[in-house]
């Protein structure tokens, strides 16, 4: 039982504190973090420099959290520390100097979160005047100085420079304020030496001034080189040198001394104390000599120089003429222009030609004789006396071509009255080559080419064809007679004119269904393009190019749609654009439309003739009707006027009214009062616009010999009441 509750003990804490660690974990937050530069951001050499950094950090625990601080400078690790603590970590940089100038900046973690500050630049200004020391202020010639320099109190990566007599000697990089080098000094006398250094600070560097200045002292070594020429005067090409190069040495003290003799560039020989040598000399050969001893670091030389005089100068090789043509004789001079006669006799200069050639022999010292090749050569003279040899430059012979016989034409084309080009070329040539255009022999113009792409072209203008054929052309490139070409043979183009259009059929005979062919002609030279217009049309309606002056267009079975104004244009090759006049197509109708057209006229005639015919006897017959009509009376009533009318559009009517009489026996039964009224209507001829009226005609007949009393009867009411009839 006891176990058991020790163990639940157990259990229970240990949750407990895990539970504590849980909480440690998730309940804080870094607010903020923040890193300052103390006192101040630019500070001077030697200052006292605090970098701080605060975090502000809430946290809901007891326990105090452990706080990771890291501290970088320009991106590099330059402090690291771990605490509990909530105070503001400091880094001191005592005494600062200018490479702690930087961008400085703070990084706080915390159980696996963390944050930075922003970036503080810290500028310090101000070096440390360097410090030089020299470990022998008095050398002999040959030891080496040494030297050391401080820059006292500096950190970083230095440049350490060492001056003699204010000329850069050595120079030295190291990551300390100190350094110690070695360097000979230039020669015996009396030195300056001086240092200073350079503070790298990427990108940047800052340079000190310069030290306190060191006088050093060298003494010269008691040994120098000798140089010995025999002969050294009146030296000419081809003598003899002999030449000595050693040491001497006035106290004995070297025993190892190795010596070097010179000739410009090429050394000649080097051996242990002394060396000698013999040569033949020239003059295009340097006459200086030198002569140089080592022993230890100590270096000496001496220079002396000889004057040669030339034997015979270079020779130069020359040919006679100047130019050559091909298998034409000519000379080649090979000459020296000075020689030393006082050396040499007749006979001692001898001269020859290189490569020796089959073709040229010679006549005489110096001067060879022969043809000229096909082709361009290289040649070269040799002089040669008391052993010595000298080549001339190189001479290049080209022998020039004859021109041949020039060929004459045409560029472009030839038209009438306007300016044209005739060239002329020959086809093999040395340049430059002379043309001359001639007119019946007689020269018009003068063209020199003298680069293959050159061309001679010639202006010319011609009135009529055959003048093409006056030209001929000479070439020339000698003092030679120059070459004649055959004559200009060549086209020339007369411009278009005399436009003239035809047509077939003639004009007033052209009708529908038949063929029309348009004719054009011109004047002017051949080929010609043909192109047919209509007036209103844009577009040819036919485009032919004929090798003749004339052509045809045909327009097969015409219709009333191809009448029209029609025209052409030609064109050649002058380039000139002429126009006919125009001409005026007029289809008629067909012969069989007209009959059929006349046919139609002649019926629709006849037809009109017999209405009109029967329309005639039909008004007759009833005007014989109308006579034969009976009425009481025999005029019409006056009374009748268009004011008492009613206008109607139905055709006239002519109305006859019948009186009734009475009865003559009394005894009868009296008759009614009245009249009966009879209408009769007739349709008016409208042949007979006379007797035409607003209203129909009526005729009253007094049976009784008695006016009846109209008004005791009224009219029908489909008609207004008719007047009173008057005797």
């Amino acid at each position: 039982m006891v176990v058991l509750l020790l163990l639940t003990s157990a259990l229970l804490s240990s949750y407990a504190g895990s539970m504590r660690g849980v909480d440690a974990q998730s309940l804080f937050t870094i607010r903020s973090i923040a890193l300052s530069l103390e006192p101040r951001e630019d500070v001077t050499r030697d200052t006292n420099v605090t970098v701080r950094c605060g975090a502000v950090v809430s946290s809901s625990g007891r326990q105090p959290l452990s706080r990771e601080y890291t501290i970088y400078k320009d991106g590099v690790v330059v402090y690291h520390k771990t605490t509990s603590s909530t105070e503001d970590l400091l880094y001191a940089l005592s005494r600062a100097r200018v490479s702690h100038t930087g961008k400085y900046k703070c990084k706080i973690s915390i159980e696996g979160k963390s944050a930075s500050s922003d970036a503080r630049k810290l500028t310090v200004t101000g070096l440390s005047p360097p410090v030089l020391r020299v470990e022998q202020p008095m050398l002999s010639e040959g030891e080496e100085l040494k030297a050391s320099c401080t820059a006292p109190g500096e950190t970083g990566s230095i440049i350490f420079y060492f001056y003699e007599d204010l000329k850069e000697k050595r120079d030295e990089r190291v990551n300390s304020e100190h350094v110690e080098v070695t360097f000979p000094l230039s020669g015996p006398g009396h030195h300056t030496i001086e240092c200073s250094y350079t503070v790298l600070i990427p990108p940047d560097s800052l340079q000190s001034e310069k030290s306190s200045s060191v006088h050093v002292s060298v003494r010269e070594l008691s040994i120098t080189p000798v140089l010995d020429i025999f002969p050294q005067y009146k030296v000419y090409e081809g003598d003899q040198l002999t030449l000595s190069c050693g040491v001497k040495d006035l106290y004995n003290h070297f025993d190892s001394v190795y010596v070097y003799l010179s000739q410009g560039t090429k050394l000649l020989k080097s051996g242990q104390n002394q060396v000698n040598h013999t040569m033949k000399v020239l003059a295009k050969d340097s006459a200086e000599f030198e002569c140089q001893l080592e022993t230890g670091n100590v270096v000496k030389a001496v220079t002396k120089a000889v004057p040669v005089t030339e034997l015979f100068s270079v020779p130069t090789l020359t040919m006679s003429p100047v130019e050559v043509f091909q298998k034409e004789s000519m000379k080649l001079i090979c000459k020296s222009d000075q020689d030393e006669s006082e050396r040499l006799s007749k006979g001692d200069l001898t001269y020859s030609i290189d490569p020796p050639q089959i073709h040229l022999l010679e006549s005489r010292n110096g001067e060879f004789s022969g043809k000229a090749l096909h082709v361009e050569f290289n040649y070269s003279c040799i002089a040669r006396a008391k052993g010595i040899e000298k080549h001339s430059p190189i001479l290049t012979v080209r022998p020039k071509v004859l021109v041949s016989t020039p060929k004459i034409s045409v560029m472009n084309k030839a038209v009438i009255g306007k300016p044209f080009k005739i060239r002329c070329k020959s086809d093999n040539g040395s340049l430059p080559i002379n043309y001359t255009l001639l007119e019946d022999y007689n020269p018009v113009s003068v063209v020199t080419v003298s680069v293959p792409s050159e061309e001679a072209l010639f202006n010319v203008t011609v009135h009529k064809p055959k003048d093409i054929h006056k030209f001929i052309c000479e070439a020339s490139n000698s003092r030679r007679e120059g070459l004649l070409s055959l004559k200009l043979d060549a086209t020339v183009i007369e411009p278009l004119s005399h436009p003239l259009l035809m047509v077939i059929p003639p004009l007033p005979e052209i009708t529908e269904g038949s063929d029309l062919i348009f004719i054009c002609s011109i004047r002017g030279t051949p080929p010609v393009t043909f192109k047919l217009y209509r007036y209103g049309y844009d577009l040819p309606l036919f485009t032919k190019t004929s090798a003749l002056n004339h052509t045809s267009f045909e327009i097969h079975d015409l219709v009333k749609l191809h009448s029209g104004m029609y025209y052409f244009e030609a064109l050649n090759h002058a380039n000139n654009i002429v126009s006919s006049e125009p001409v005026n197509i007029e289809v008629r109708l067909a012969l069989w439309k007209k009959i059929v057209i006349g046919s139609f006229c002649l019926l629709a005639l006849f037809i009109l003739v017999v209405v009109c015919v029967l329309c005639f006897k039909s008004h007759r017959a009833i005007r014989a009707v109308d006579r034969t009509t009976v009425s009481v009376w025999t005029e019409r009533p006056p009374q009748a006027s268009e004011e008492n009318s009613v206008v109607s559009n139905e055709p006239d009517v002519e109305y006859t009214e019948v009186v009734h009489p009475r009865s003559a026996d009394p005894a009868r039964a009296p008759q009614k009062k009245g009249t009966d009224t009879v209408y009769s209507e007739l349709q008016n001829s409208p042949h007979d616009e006379a007797d035409r009226q607003p209203y129909g005609s009526v005729e009253y007949a007094d049976l009784n010999g008695e006016q009846p009393d109209m008004s005791n009867y009224p009219l029908n009411h489909y008609h207004q009441d008719l007047p009173v009839p008057v005797d």
